[in-house]
């Protein structure tokens, strides 16, 4: 069983034509081969048709995009919790702000992970919905002010507030949870400043996936998160 250990890195690889297929399985490689080098958790976040094949060929975390709060039975197009921990998962995302859900189906897929025992990493907006999230008991919470997202302007500069309110709100509520920071995270700085604002690790998308050499700024996300550590 692959081990989830923080802090950590999150590469979520969306539907990005630089994380499909072939090129999915290769960035997976190169976060094997950072988390190798540094001993950092770095943990990918395929496309589902990606998951199998990727958590066949690495040895780092692989988690889902997302999965649907229903059972076994008759639910053509929807995704099962089951057979995305078959594929090979250890953990899903819910409630990204791309495939946002209503507070009740939140709940619903967190309950659903649990039983097949997936990680849930819960996206949030800001700190008032980062709280509601805590008491649903996820693992984790990944803050995310969706007007940053994709900017290059990380939330840990811009809006810092958001995650030291992120952090003190979520463990006052449940300090079992481990609260992730994402939205414009690009450089080494930002990921230390994400780590020294209290935070555990980072959500990043396009800041990896879409750099010209995702293995050199993986590397320098792990080395800073590192440096912070010591």
């Amino acid at each position: 069983m692959v081990k989830v250990k923080m802090p950590i890195i999150l590469v979520n690889f969306k539907t990005y034509a630089e994380a499909t297929g072939e090129n999915a399985l290769k960035l997976a490689e190169m976060a094997e081969k950072v988390s190798d080098e540094t001993g950092v958790c770095v943990g990918v976040i395929p496309q589902y048709v990606d998951i199998a094949i990727i958590a066949g060929k690495v040895n780092i975390p692989v988690f889902a995009q997302h999965i649907d709060p229903i059972p076994y039975g008759s639910f053509t197009g929807h995704v099962l919790p089951e057979s995305v921990k078959y594929a090979g998962a250890v953990g899903t995302l819910i409630n990204h702000s791309e495939r946002r859900l209503k507070l009740a189906d939140i709940d619903a897929a967190i309950t659903r992970a649990r039983e097949v025992k997936l990680i849930s990493v819960v996206c949030t907006n800001n700190t008032l919905v980062s709280a509601s999230a805590a008491a649903l008991k996820p693992e984790m919470i990944a803050v995310e002010p969706p007007e940053l997202i994709g900017t290059g302007v990380p939330v840990s500069k811009a809006r810092p507030e958001v995650v030291t309110g992120t952090v003190e709100a979520v463990k006052k509520i449940n300090p079992s949870v481990t609260v992730l920071c994402g939205a414009g995270i690009s450089s080494g700085d930002d990921v230390a400043a994400a780590i020294r604002l209290g935070t555990e690790g980072v959500l990043v998308a396009s800041g990896i996936v879409k750099a010209r050499d995702p293995y050199k700024v993986m590397l320098e996300f792990a080395e800073a998160i590192l440096k912070v550590q010591r």
